[in-house]
């Protein structure tokens, strides 16, 4: 014998009872806003860092500080001559990394070309393309729980990796740029793995080891650049050999002007940052970079091996911003590469990882943003000071590095979730 049972329906409201109504998307939008979540703590450290920047250009400014001087007097003295120093500051960091207005004009009257309004976006997307690399290089150790400060070492033996191939070997450039490329990734990876090897092995903090290898790599590459093998036969400056025309990374604006100097190699960036993303998020040595990156003991618990992860995510890793020092050889650096050639791009890849959270999209915005900083500061002297762009970018990280410090300044409530930052496990 069998019965019948009826499906639980759902409770109905009362008669005169009114359903529970979601809240207007205006005020959830404002609750979102002055929230401490990761999104507005990055977007108001952005903001307050500019602002101090604002400050720093008044201050600095001696007219403006006199101004300020009798304000009391005459406030609108000191508020017109802040306003004019700020917004030229910002203006022309804006034209020199963007669109420069003034060629604009030009342009319409007859007197520029396509080549000249495109050349500040172009210097700003050169300027972007090795910290994508080196952000990457960053925000992959950052996910395993480890802090690759040495990107800007792993980022010099990728350059001479890919500079040996570019002029050692005579192939056709469909073969030839592809090999070098390769050359820069393999030799980076090799010098990024042994911070990797020695935490694995002897449990030496990476941090200590990648500073160290940093020195021995921006003195080796002193030593390197003065040997006959790599020394340009034809100057006596310390330079290096030019790659051969076969490796030299094409120009995307090319077609428009041959002095735009955006490459190829932004492209790989790109492709690098899918890469990452794919990698983090549906391979399996991605979850196990992100389980040991979490907690390692419960991924040793779990039978991964704590040690081979280390020195395959410093080694893919190193390989990253060995493909920055590749775009650098066989780009901006392949009439020959200098000591200066690599710049500061290995540290700068710290600030954009931190900015975006280790995030491959987010790696990619902030490399965009710091590398028209490089660029606007650049172009726009004498209306800013040089050092401003080091200056916001020190701000940035400082506010991003101490979401606490956003929270206090402007009041805002603590997320669901708790403050969320980026740590590298194991001091």
């Amino acid at each position: 014998m069998t019965t019948e049972t009826e499906a639980p329906t759902p409770e109905q409201p009362e008669a005169g009872e009114q359903p529970e109504k979601r809240p207007p998307f205006m005020v959830l939008f404002g609750r979102y806003l002055t929230e401490a979540n990761s999104v507005m703590v990055t977007i108001y450290s952005l903001l307050l860092a500019f602002l101090l920047g604002a400050v720093l250009l008044i201050v600095s400014d001696e007219h403006v500080r006199g101004t300020w001087s009798y304000f009391f007097s005459r406030p609108t003295d000191a508020l017109e001559a802040s306003w004019e120093v700020v917004s030229n500051a910002y203006v022309s960091l804006f034209e020199g990394a963007i669109l420069n207005f003034h060629t604009l004009d030009r342009m319409a009257a007859g007197n520029a070309d396509v080549g000249d309004l495109l050349r500040p976006i172009s210097e700003t997307l050169t300027y972007t393309t090795p910290l994508i690399f080196t952000g990457l290089a960053v925000g992959l150790a950052f996910r395993a729980g480890l802090f690759n400060i040495g990107a800007q070492g792993q980022l010099v033996f990728g350059m001479l990796g890919a500079l040996i191939v570019g002029f050692g070997l005579d192939l056709p450039a469909i073969v030839h740029i592809p090999l070098a490329v390769v050359a820069g990734a393999v030799a980076g990876a090799a010098f990024g793995s042994v911070p990797g090897v020695l935490k694995a092995t002897t449990g030496a903090h990476e941090v200590i080891s990648s500073i160290m290898l940093n020195n021995i790599a921006a003195l080796f590459l002193v030593w390197a650049i003065g040997t006959g093998f790599l020394h340009s036969a034809t100057r006596s400056e310390l330079v290096t050999k030019p790659v051969d025309d076969s490796a030299i990374m094409p120009g995307i604006l090319a077609p428009i002007d041959d002095d735009l100097r955006v490459n190829y190699s932004l492209v790989i960036g790109a492709a690098a940052a899918v890469f990452v993303w794919w990698l983090l998020s549906k391979s399996t040595f991605g979850y196990r970079i992100r389980a040991v990156g979490f907690n390692q003991h419960a991924s040793a618990t779990a039978g991964m091996s704590i040690g081979r992860t280390y020195v395959t995510t410093m080694g893919a890793a190193g390989a990253l911003a060995g493909l920055a020092g590749a775009a650098l050889a066989l780009g901006v650096g392949s009439g020959g590469i200098t000591t200066n050639t690599a710049l500061e791009y290995g540290f700068d890849g710290i600030t954009v990882a931190l900015l975006g959270r280790a995030n491959p999209g987010g790696i990619v915005a902030a490399a965009l943003l710091f590398g028209a900083l490089k660029a606007g500061a650049l172009s726009a002297q004498p209306d800013v000071p040089v050092d401003m762009s080091t200056l916001l970018q020190a701000t940035i990280v400082l506010f991003i590095a101490a979401p606490a410090l956003v929270k206090a300044l402007l009041r805002l409530r603590a997320p669901r979730g708790g403050l969320v930052t980026l740590e590298a496990k194991g001091w």
